[in-house]
């Protein structure tokens, strides 16, 4: 019997999967794109239909199936990237694997239950309801965003939970209610306006609780969220991107705010592409999710002196990950862009289309407002080494030099003096490997490379033939692969019939990876390659003949010296000859 992850890439299609997330052009049998993990012009990310296997011949050098893209272009777990197209074939979890959904799913569940039961309880509430329009929601958003109230009762939720069959191990484990000292379980949030945090297919994973003005004794915080957990890690989700991931791809921008409030009452206010962080601040992960859908981000930061310090590390970050970042600047006597939209409605979106100015600006202004001392200047330099870009880094090494009268060359041989490249280890940065990891195929040398693009326009053209004539100057694994594809009948065949499907190991892998690099070897010439394989082959050969030239000097040796100096003089020439 199939496991549930072999059951479900039976029923869905790579390629309809994939189209969904990138635009795939045809290439022969497979198909092809620009690859949507770094940055490319010519495409070299390959889909085959017939392995269901996607893989990238660029920079980035990884492939894998359907699991394997959703995890990276999602930037999520295997479970997650489990459930989710668990969802899309129709499959239910909970009977296909057990074991994962106690694991899992149990506290999606949880989380969806209390996210009901706080919603019931603020339609509930007048009084609360009440509270939540005082602060500017309408009943739209308030609906829309499903948001809610936690009764100030110690177990309400826990007990709501229990009654649903919910084990209190898993009710912990969840972060909905923790365990007493008395060793009783309490509900972790008690007289709070509730938000649920989705993931970013819609999920409720968390939430935020906001204490309710009567129940603020002082003692604790004004705003509470859920810890993480097996399904919510706050450093890899934004508020709202579910609802305005597709208006954010659509304009190429992002608008991020700090909390749930200011997301809720700009998204109200009209503004499509508005995002915020989880209780968190902006990681790399947060970064790797938004590069997907833009390239161009917008702070809406309070403010004060934290809100502003907020903003410095978005700004870093973003330049370092290469984002056009811009900052808007409140009114002055407006602490955050939801008490701009209460006081000015209907006027965000324009403010963020006129009054957001570059990040460099926002620099220049906060360290040159009193002058252009050394230690400002130096504070400035520190921000433009963050820029991934060399041209950005000139274009504001220049502006700093007309701002402060200081000669550029000056400004960039002490933007170099101080070290300061621009590099941020933010935390999760180093993840763990990901299984596509294990699928990569990199050639060990351009001989191999050359060998893999000509046995792949073989495959393209249906006519082995072309790489049979320079077989001598093949790797030998490249020669044993030709006489596999040569003879179809010795390869086992996959579940489509491809040749090479289900072969094992590294030969199995390589034959997956020539068929899949087939679509983009066409734009190569035969000749080209037949040449330039002959050359590199010539070229590993003389380098090998000046190593035992030099042995058989050492050595004494004449005869055998000169021998090697003749088959070096030959080999000299015949390249000489290729190249001209």
């Amino acid at each position: 019997m199939p496991s549930t992850a072999e059951e479900i890439k039976q029923k869905i299609d790579i390629v309809d999967l994939l189209k969904s997330y990138i635009t795939l052009l045809p290439a022969g049998k497979n198909f092809k794109a620009v690859c949507p993990f770094h940055k490319e012009k010519t495409p070299s990310f390959m889909v085959s239909p017939d392995r269901q296997t996607w893989h990238c011949f660029g920079s980035c050098n990884m492939g894998g199936d359907v699991f394997t893209f959703l995890m990276k272009y999602e930037n999520i777990e295997f479970f997650e990237a489990l459930r989710i197209l668990a969802e899309k074939v129709g499959i239910e979890l909970k009977r296909a694997n057990p074991a994962e959904q106690r694991q899992f799913g149990v506290l999606y569940d949880m989380n969806k239950t209390a996210k009901n039961f706080y919603a019931s309880s603020l339609k509930e509430n007048k009084a609360v309801l009440n509270y939540a329009h005082s602060r500017g929601l309408k009943d739209g958003t308030i609906e829309e965003f499903e948001i809610g109230f936690a009764p100030n009762k110690f177990d309400a939720l826990t007990l709501v939970l229990i009654n649903q069959g919910f084990s209190v191990a898993d009710i912990e484990r969840s972060g909905l209610a923790f365990k007493s000292e008395r060793g009783g379980y309490l509900d972790r949030f008690r007289g709070r306006l509730m938000f649920p945090i989705d993931d970013h297919f819609g999920k409720a994973v968390a939430f935020t609780g906001r204490i309710l003005p009567e129940f603020d004794n002082g003692t604790s915080g004004k705003y509470v969220n859920s810890p993480e957990t097996a399904i919510f890690k706050k450093s890899k989700i934004f508020y709202g991107f579910h609802k305005n991931k597709n208006a954010i791809r659509d304009l190429g921008m992002a608008f991020l705010v700090e909390g749930q409030m200011d997301f809720l009452m700009a998204h109200q206010d009209g503004v499509r592409n508005v995002l915020a962080a989880s209780g968190t601040a902006l990681t790399q992960d947060h970064l790797t999710v938004l590069r997907r859908q833009a390239d161009k981000l917008i702070l809406g930061f309070d403010s004060d002196e934290a809100g502003i310090q907020a903003a410095e590390r978005a700004i870093d970050l973003g330049s370092a990950n290469d984002f056009e970042v811009g900052v808007v600047t409140l009114p002055q006597g407006v602490k955050d862009p939801a008490e701009f939209v209460e006081k000015y409605p209907g006027k965000l979106a324009e403010l963020i289309d006129k009054g957001a100015k570059p990040a460099m600006e926002f620099y220049f202004d906060r360290y040159l407002a009193n002058g252009s001392d050394k230690r400002s200047v130096r504070a400035v330099l520190a921000k433009i080494a963050y820029f991934r870009s060399p041209i950005d880094k000139n274009i504001w090494v220049k502006k700093l030099s007309e701002r402060s009268s200081i000669p550029e060359k000056n400004l960039i041989e002490e933007m170099e003096q101080s070290g300061k490249s621009a590099s941020i280890k933010a935390e999760n940065e180093s993840a763990p490997a990901s299984p596509i990891d294990s699928e990569n195929i990199k050639p060990v040398s351009r001989l191999a490379l050359i060998s893999e693009n000509l046995i792949s326009l073989g495959i393209a053209k249906g006519d082995l033939d072309i790489v049979q004539k320079v077989k001598e100057y093949l790797p030998q694994k490249y020669q044993d692969i030709i006489s596999l594809l040569k003879n179809p009948e010795n390869l086992r065949l996959g579940a489509s019939g491809a040749p090479g499907a289900n072969y094992e190991g590294e030969t199995g892998a390589l034959i997956n990876s020539l068929y899949l690099r087939s679509g983009v070897a066409l734009a190569h010439s035969e000749n080209d390659l037949c040449m330039q394989l002959k050359l590199e082959y010539l070229k590993e050969e003389k380098q090998k003949l000046a190593r035992a030239v030099k042995e058989f000097e050492a050595k004494g040796n004449l005869k055998e010296l000169q021998k090697a100096m003749r088959e070096l003089d030959l080999l000299t020439k015949q390249i000489h000859n290729l190249r001209c």
